[in-house]
């Protein structure tokens, strides 16, 4: 049986989290075995609004991890990705936990099992398909413009640089390479490089994606100064720039604390 670990990165999401754990109904539980929400020492109620709507919602199969410092967005993947690995996890789905993604949009794909064909399902904001609602005309347009500078330096279609709803093969991670990105916002970035540089199928999936009452974390012309960056590194030396550890705080272990546990003695 394929068991599958839902992952949701949770940083100052109080007015929105309780909207993703009410994402989660019986119609998405069929598929998914286990839930993970990483708080990243938010400095908001994130993690009591959470735990008490999780107590509301009865047998639902939940943890609340607590990270022992605020790693960052990447930082908070890398527990999640680690976590999966040693419970013994087939796949992990990343939900971001401000409520602009929706799970169900993944239920066709869960239901006919084609992830099962790919090394990583990216959810795509900018694809036939898809559904934007409040987003920015800007950041449209820029999102496409990277999405086809990515392309052509990847010589694969590139549909989404990184959104909140993603789904990676466990076994593919094993080797841990992911360690040595950044705990930043980039790191998403970088995942989609590096599952090009060590082959991965990917694919792309069309998804619904939302902004309303979400504070956005990206600061425009500093984010795309870096993926320029970032993609003349690996034009320049891929090899090299992808083994390399990139990280600017060198932390041994990522880890983080059960505050709240609806899993024992399942």
């Amino acid at each position: 049986m394929t068991k599958i670990l839902l992952f949701i990165p949770m940083y100052n999401c109080e007015k929105q989290i309780t909207r993703v754990i009410d994402q989660l109904d019986q119609n998405i539980l069929n598929y998914i075995n286990e839930v993970i929400v990483v708080n990243n020492r938010s400095t908001d109620n994130s993690e009591d609004v959470v735990i008490n709507h999780c107590k509301s919602k009865g047998d639902l199969p939940i943890k609340v991890l607590r990270n022992d410092e605020n790693y960052g967005l990447g930082g908070s993947h890398k527990v999640a990705f680690e976590y999966a690995i040693e419970n013994g996890f087939d796949y992990v789905i990343v939900l971001h936990g401000d409520d602009q993604g929706r799970i169900s949009d993944f239920i066709p794909l869960l239901e006919s099992k084609k992830y099962e064909e790919c090394d990583c399902c990216l959810g795509a904001r900018f694809m036939k398909g898809s559904k934007l609602i409040g987003y920015n005309k800007l950041r449209i347009w820029g999102n496409y413009g990277f999405n086809l500078l990515f392309s052509m330096v990847v010589h694969k279609s590139v549909k989404d640089l990184g959104s909140g709803l993603n789904m990676y093969k466990v076994s593919t991670l094993k080797n841990k390479y992911f360690m040595k990105y950044p705990d930043t916002l980039y790191f998403n970035d970088l995942m989609i490089l590096a599952s090009c540089y060590y082959k991965q199928s990917m694919l792309f999936y069309p998804i619904s994606w939302r902004e309303e009452d979400q504070i956005s974390n990206n600061k425009l012309m500093s984010f795309s100064i870096s993926l320029l960056k970032m993609l003349f590194n690996y034009v320049k030396d891929k090899k090299k720039y992808l083994e390399q550890d990139m990280r600017t705080n060198m932390i041994d272990n990522y880890s983080a604390q059960v505050v709240y546990d609806n899993m024992e003695g399942r």
